[in-house]
């Protein structure tokens, strides 16, 4: 379970950032499929609530990781 909210919380993350610098800077995606979580028009915000929650899943795979050790 640690293992799936580490890859489910770095794809949130990276997506999520990689997100806000296109349509910040037009740069690159790199995670292109998230683009279809957003509504048009909140696409800022999206990618911000991506990142929160990819730090959320993080922590939560860390805690569940310390508590099985």
């Amino acid at each position: 379970m640690k293992n799936v909210l580490g890859l489910l919380s770095f794809v949130l993350v990276a997506g999520g950032v990689t997100g806000l610098l296109h349509e910040w800077f037009g740069w690159f995606r790199l995670f292109g499929f998230l683009r279809f979580l957003s509504p048009d028009g909140y696409e800022v915000y999206t990618n911000l609530l991506l990142v929160v929650l990819g730090l959320a899943l993080g922590a939560a795979g860390d805690r569940i990781g310390k508590r099985h050790a």
